[in-house]
């Protein structure tokens, strides 16, 4: 029985639990039912597009389901074209090792050691470090000082002996919030403000402000001090809403949450304790005279974890896919799709980890014009001629599957190398190179999607060049070199 409740205990609000399993059937999304291939210039390198059965429709009774299925589908397609916060932990060996120095007003220096129960007992130094501190902007209703939030002046010096360069948070960053960063582009973390909201305070939105000096993003470091209450707000652009709970500055790992420069950011009240942070401004730097704009690091946002809940309650007994939309430059022909595994990012990277986080088991296969490869499967075509030029050994076991599948698939009539019409009694060289892609796609090991139990779900708004495309060379029976576009499939069984 898959239960939501088993999310990794970093994620303090558990996600919405799964309903029973409906009784009626679901729709889903057709898959892609043609072959693409890109041609050679002797057909003026344009496409063909072979039509392949594909897997049927739905029960058309069951509209509301339908209607409400797409909407779940297309939220959580949105959500994972653009990703905007992420966050993580950073391990610590010895939490009573985390130590913050600052200097008072008095021009003094303190040591605050780490970690601290305000419930329990007050160090001196934390009083000291929150009568240095100043009061952000507040709200236009907060007229209160015990609603306010601080921060450290940045006139006076302060430094903590964690190092971020020491932990590999700015590669979960670029791989996840900055997938399609160009080569030669560079995530640098800057220090911004130490800031502290005490017992009934809490934090008014910070807004975006519009500055060309590079900055990408912010990183919010929450040290060990225990708190009730103050959940991270973000929001981006276009008014999406991500909420980090955390968990509420407990000792051990160090929370850290990311979020782009283009987006707001408030806390929530302080119930009881004292949330302590460490913010990074994240810029882009390049060696150029100009800015231009996976064990797991970084975890899903409630929200898009939320989005995904009523798609896996609708597919409770099926297997349901998604097609990866990132280009990962790997050969079908060369490697298994469970390669890409490490190599995943952006929205991809948070669709597979959000998966893993619901205790299931995502693995990745290649796909092209209605047919799955098996996981354990390449896109191997084991032509005579292989991309390479050489010729391979008749002995061979690729030539041995090439007679057991011809044996599989008899050879229709031809007559002079073409397939013949039976009803015109003439050739036609498109359907007979299309019957040889096919023979070549079956006897790769593929089969069919009309003859698996597996479901892609995907936006039937969404635009077909968004999926992720790599190439397969082969050689085609005019004797030139064509390429099949493969796509990969993220594929998962739900209990």
């Amino acid at each position: 029985m898959l239960s939501l409740s088993t999310r990794s205990p970093h994620i303090s609000r558990a996600p919405s639990p799964i309903s029973s399993p409906s009784t009626t059937a679901l729709p889903f999304t057709k898959s892609i039912s043609e072959f693409e291939v890109e041609r050679t210039e002797r057909l003026g390198d344009r496409r063909l597009n072979y039509n392949i059965p594909a897997h049927g429709s739905a029960d058309p009774t069951a509209y509301d389901n339908e209607l409400l299925y797409q909407s779940s589908v297309a939220k959580l397609i949105e959500a994972r074209a653009r990703p905007f916060s992420i966050s993580g932990q950073i391990p610590l060996d010895d939490p009573e090792a985390l130590t913050l120095f600052f200097r008072s007003q008095s021009g003094i220096t303190h040591s605050l050691d780490f970690p601290i129960d305000v419930e329990i007992d007050t160090p001196p130094a934390l009083d000291v470090l929150i009568a240095a501190c100043r009061p952000h902007a507040t709200c236009e209703l907060d007229g209160f000082s015990d609603r306010e939030s601080l921060y450290y002046p940045p006139t006076l010096p302060v430094t903590a002996t964690l190092e971020l360069a020491n932990h590999p948070i700015l590669d979960a960053i670029r791989s996840t919030l900055f997938p399609s960063l160009a080569t030669g582009h560079h995530l640098v973390a800057v220090r911004d403000k130490l800031e502290v909201i005490p017992t009934g305070g809490h934090m008014c939105p910070q807004r975006r402000i519009a500055k060309n000096d590079g900055k990408v993003a912010t990183i919010v470091v929450t040290l060990p001090v225990r708190f009730r209450g103050g959940a991270l707000v973000i929001r981006d652009f276009d008014g999406n809403t991500e909420k980090y709970f955390g968990r509420g500055g407990k000792s051990g790992d160090l929370e850290w949450t990311a979020f782009l420069a283009d987006c707001d950011h408030e806390v929530e009240t302080i119930h009881k304790g004292c949330r302590v942070t460490m913010s990074y401004n994240v810029y882009l730097r390049t060696y150029g005279p100009t800015v231009s704009p996976s064990s797991t690091l970084v975890f899903p946002s409630d929200r898009f974890l939320d989005l995904i809940s009523p798609i896996l309650n609708m597919s409770r007994g099926r297997t349901i896919a998604f097609y990866l939309t990132g280009n990962y430059t790997f050969s079908p022909a060369e490697v298994l799709a469970e390669t890409l595994v490490p190599h995943l990012k952006g929205g991809d990277a948070l669709l597979y980890h959000s998966l893993k986080l619901y205790k299931l088991v995502p693995e990745l296969r290649w796909a092209a014009g209605g047919y799955v490869w098996p996981v354990d499967r390449m896109v191997d075509f084991e032509s005579e001629f292989n991309a390479l030029g050489g010729l391979r050994s008749p002995g061979s076991a690729a030539s041995r599957r090439r007679t057991e599948a011809a044996v599989r698939f008899p050879t229709p009539s031809r007559v002079g190398g073409f397939k013949v019409d039976h009803y015109s009694g003439l050739p036609n060289p498109e359907e007979e190179e299309s019957e040889a892609l096919r023979s070549r796609v079956e006897q790769s090991g593929a089969i069919p999607l009309s003859e698996t139990d597996i479901h892609i779900v995907a936006d039937k708004d969404a635009h077909e060049g968004s999926v992720t495309k790599e190439r397969v060379p082969y050689m085609s029976g005019g004797g030139t070199l064509d390429k099949l576009i493969v796509n990969a499939l993220l594929v998962v069984f739900v209990p």
